[in-house]
């Protein structure tokens, strides 16, 4: 059985109930979730902020959050974050100008490191922080919406990213958020993803638990 972590995408939760749509996710055995925040600059969206995640600590929600920063510039905004139960903060290396000063401000606050490639974006971006990882993550839309059409092109620059993994020896997760559905979801695993996020094929199906559990199944 290949081991993987599903990890749902809030993005595309009701936000009029979120606190029940998180417990719902966490019941089908999930306890990392995706919280993707936009700024409407670097990308043409604008989300939700810490305040949030500060509401799910006051509910003694007991989930773990992968922050994904959208937004330049970027720095300023990864102390909002500390003390908030972030595994992960991860941003892209287009939002700052000082890459590494910006994984040590994360390093700083206690977070995992992540940096997320789009897609047009190379891979040398990775060349002299790979050691510095803890997460990549690549994005198989472009970033700033939900419900987008997965790009099966980016399924060669997964296996790329699974091949300098291992042939570096390192223990960074490899993750992958973008139009994952039930239809491309084994491609993705294959391809070397220790993660998948997933938002609008489990947010917009009737029952979470069950979506969750169809996808799981794929690989039982």
């Amino acid at each position: 059985m290949k081991k993987f972590l599903i990890v749902p995408s809030i993005l595309s939760a009701n936000f009029c109930n979120l606190e029940s749509d998180i417990r719902k996710i966490l019941c089908a055995g999930c306890n990392l979730i995706h919280f993707d925040v936009m700024d409407n600059h670097y990308v043409p969206n604008l989300t939700m902020g810490p305040i949030i995640l500060q509401s799910i600590k006051d509910n003694k929600i007991p989930v773990q959050i992968d922050v994904h920063l959208m937004a330049s510039p970027v720095d300023s905004l990864i102390f909002l974050f500390s003390n908030l139960n972030v595994k992960f903060i991860t941003i892209h290396p287009e939002t700052t100008n000082h890459l590494d000063k910006t994984i040590r401000l994360i390093k700083k606050i206690g977070c995992g490191v992540g940096i997320a490639i789009n897609p047009a974006t190379p891979l040398n971006c990775l060349d002299y922080i790979f050691d510095e990882l803890d997460l990549i993550l690549v994005m198989t839309v472009n970033p700033g919406f939900g419900g987008q059409i997965f790009l099966k092109h980016i399924l060669k620059k997964i296996k790329y990213i699974r091949y300098l993994i291992n042939k570096r020896k390192r223990s960074i997760l490899l993750s992958v958020d973008g139009g994952i559905n039930l239809s491309n979801f084994s491609s993705v695993i294959n391809a070397g993803a220790d993660i998948v996020v997933i938002g609008s094929a489990i947010f917009d199906s009737n029952d979470y638990v069950q979506t969750i559990q169809d996808f799981k199944k794929i690989f039982i």
